[in-house]
């Protein structure tokens, strides 16, 4: 089975959740996905060998959530200054989430991911598809297949302790491991030691039950999640779509300026909605 060919071999199709679950253990977060509006699957048009039909890729959308605040920087504040019952009717006629996007571990890397979305983005048949995610910052397949991304800035505090950890040879490309980051600090002594203490435990005090969790693995595994999981928001604006005024939804006209910026300006954005 060649990669290079086995992407014409195969058909985006509607699935369900069967197609998900047969590559649910190959994505990296294993919480089932709500609210599921539709499924698509990419297999291949007839048996390709060992592989037979099996599903190549799939993608799952969702209905909304309603309380992701980079939602209204990204559409110009359109759904914002409403009352709630009428925000979530909105929300609800209007946009589509793309919760999952697995591709078989053998497909990756011939741009099937991308393919998933740019091919299915059009048939959900609403104004607005949205996702958060952290791995498509590593890998951009959503801005390839043509969503914008608007990033959050990083809180102060965050920045405070990341460059804490800079100071005593803890850099930014190491805080995707835990454990090289707790194997430096385990090596810190005295005035170093003290000195990164203090700004952990600074970072730690509004995090409730978490200010005394003491030094360690697990410890330091919290903190890198806080530092590192900051969800990008990513939106796509059916061009061919009106929205409920009767106007072009990507008309300009109608979507005021931040939507043509890719950075927001929301400081710790309050983002409920589950990352991609």
């Amino acid at each position: 089975m060649h990669t290079c060919s086995i992407e014409r071999e195969l058909e985006l199709v509607p699935g369900d959740m069967s197609d998900y679950e047969q590559l649910a253990a190959c994505h990296y977060r294993q919480e089932r996905p709500v609210a599921i509006k539709a499924v698509y699957v990419l297999r291949p048009k007839r048996p390709l060998g060992s592989f037979g039909r099996k599903a190549a890729g799939v993608i799952v959308y969702t209905m909304p959530n309603p309380r992701v605040e980079l939602r209204t920087v990204a559409t110009g504040g359109r759904f914002a200054g409403l009352d709630r019952q009428t925000e979530l009717s909105l929300l609800n006629r209007s946009v589509r989430c793309i919760a999952r996007v697995i591709v078989e571990p053998r497909l990756r890397g011939i741009g099937l991911a991308a393919r998933l979305v740019r091919e299915t983005m059009p048939r959900m048949d609403v104004p607005i598809v949205e996702a958060l995610g952290v791995m498509p910052r590593v890998n951009p397949f959503l801005e390839r297949a043509g969503m914008r991304v608007f990033e959050p800035r990083v809180p102060v505090e965050h920045v405070t302790l990341i460059e804490a950890f800079s100071a005593v040879q803890v850099e930014d490309r190491d805080l995707v491991s835990p454990e090289i980051v707790q194997d430096r600090l385990d090596r810190l002594t005295g005035r170093q030691a003290a000195f990164i203490e203090r700004h952990i435990a600074e970072f730690l005090k509004s995090h409730n039950t978490r200010r005394t969790m003491p030094p360690g693995i697990e410890r330091t595994r919290y903190l890198l999640g806080k530092l590192t999981h900051r969800p990008a928001y990513y939106i796509w604006i059916n061009p061919l779509m009106k929205d409920d005024c009767g106007s072009m939804i990507s008309d300009p006209r109608t979507v005021s300026s931040p939507i043509h910026h890719h950075t927001s300006q929301i400081n710790n954005p309050e983002v409920e909605a589950t990352p991609l």
